[in-house]
């Protein structure tokens, strides 16, 4: 009695259908050989568990639907229906532009021909931005604390509020990054009331500094107290130290044209005293993945001549980015940084357009609502407030999140009271079609 299996063809008889022919041609016989092997023990797998063996050309179609899944975008673009503008699993701040092919004069001078150094181009746009007299860029913010602290303070003693020891993402914990620093942390004050009295107790012959951290993803709100910066930069100067402020956010715009609470600017923090303020590049800035550090030049040179820097360094598409960033800034252009495109979007046209995509998904027979909703910054740099926005709601299935998700263009929204919500506050007026067209293909999938 013949095999079960006798009926699979052999890899190489496989590989020779004439419907695998274009798969070579795209990914290479290395690649569809390895699926057909693939394919060819999962077919076996099925046989062994009762199942028909299957035909040839339904294994020439699992051969290259393997192939698919391999070739498939590494980091594949998204639309954030999700309502939060600064998401971190889905990059933070959209990109200002992809990165372009060729070679850039990062380390050459033009004029002069000579070596140059890499950091000097934007840099120098930090400091006119940001009226500092130095800055110097790392890979993110984290690193950036680290340099500051291992320049600074390691081996010593910075006094931190109870307060602002704070844990954000998945393993950024303040206690933690200072002890890899080699800083040994000065609790000081309550978690809801710090006093300038309490950093001033706390002060001793091993103090290198005091750092004010933003309270990000969280806030606290009742009988709370902490000093006012400008007194605790007076503290500091009375004996000799610095304040530094990690403030993360790199809130440098007024937030309240966009409807939120105002906030303190890099520029003022420096204003008021502060000997560095470290931030993000991608949160507010709205830039590349970046930790920036601007202030005096005590704070920053060390830093340029710690051994840390070279391996903190940034990439040069990051460079690139962050000068493209900020020259949008330097020539009052605000509205090219694609978060402040998406923030200015005035509420009314997100209204019209969300009713323009319900509108047509219901003509197609879908139970769509243009409804209005909340969207919020996110990347922890206003915790407690949100944006005025509108959405498309669908009525939610098990499955329909996930389609949409795994389509092309993939969609990210979230699932609230019972139904899927499409935010359209992080969705760019040009995706709308792409967003409708994911809806559509993903509820005929079903």
């Amino acid at each position: 009695m013949p095999s079960r299996f006798a009926a699979l063809p052999a890899v190489h008889r496989l590989l020779a259908l004439e419907a695998l022919e274009d798969a070579r041609n795209i990914h290479g016989h290395r690649a569809v050989r390895d699926a057909a092997r693939q394919a060819l023990a999962a077919a076996r797998a099925r046989i062994a568990g009762g199942a028909p063996a299957p035909a040839l050309a339904e294994l020439a179609g699992e051969v290259e639907a393997r192939l698919t899944r391999a070739a498939a975008p590494a980091y594949p673009e998204v639309v954030n229906a999700t309502g939060v503008l600064i998401h971190t699993n889905l990059g933070r701040a959209p990109r200002l532009a992809p990165p372009l092919p060729g070679y850039l004069a990062l380390e050459l001078e033009i004029d002069g021909g000579g070596r140059g150094e890499r950091l000097a181009p934007v840099v120098s746009r930090l400091t006119r931005y940001f009226g500092a007299e130095a800055a110097t860029i790392v890979t993110n913010n984290a690193a950036a604390l680290v340099l500051l602290l291992a320049a600074h303070a390691a081996g010593r003693e910075v006094i931190v509020s109870r307060g602002e020891l704070i844990e954000i993402g998945g393993s950024f914990r303040l206690p933690e990054i200072m002890a890899a620093s080699g800083a040994r942390l000065v609790e000081v004050g309550c978690t809801n009331r710090t006093h300038l009295e309490d950093y001033a107790a706390a002060v001793g012959p091993d103090t290198a500094g005091m750092l004010v951290v933003h309270r990000s993803n969280f806030s606290v709100d009742g009988f709370v107290a902490q000093p006012e910066l400008a007194d605790l930069v007076r503290l500091g100067r009375d004996h000799g130290l610095p304040v530094w402020v990690d403030q993360g956010s790199g809130c440098h715009l007024d937030l309240a044209r966009y409807g939120l609470r105002r906030e303190a600017t890099v520029r003022e923090i420096l204003a008021r005293g502060a000997a560095a303020v470290l931030f993000s590049g991608d949160k507010l800035l709205g830039g590349p993945q970046a930790g920036i550090v601007v202030g005096d030049r005590p704070a920053v040179a060390p830093l340029a001549r710690h051994p840390l820097r070279r391996a903190l360094r940034p990439d040069k598409s990051a460079l690139l980015a962050l000068a493209a960033t900020l020259d949008a800034y330097l020539a009052e252009r605000s509205e090219e940084v694609p978060l402040y495109r998406l923030l200015g979007v005035p509420e009314a046209d997100l209204r019209r357009r969300a009713r323009r995509i319900a509108a047509r998904l219901r003509r197609a027979g879908l139970g769509a609502d243009a409804v209005a909703t909340r969207a919020v910054l996110g990347g922890g740099t206003t915790p407690d407030q949100t944006l005025h926005s509108w959405a498309v709601a669908l009525p939610a299935t098990d499955e329909l999140a996930g389609r949409l998700r795994r389509g092309r263009p993939a969609v990210v929204g979230r699932l609230e009271d019972g139904r899927v919500v499409l935010d359209l506050r992080a969705v760019f007026a040009a995706q709308d079609r792409a967003l409708a067209g994911a809806v559509l293909a993903a509820a005929a999938s079903s």
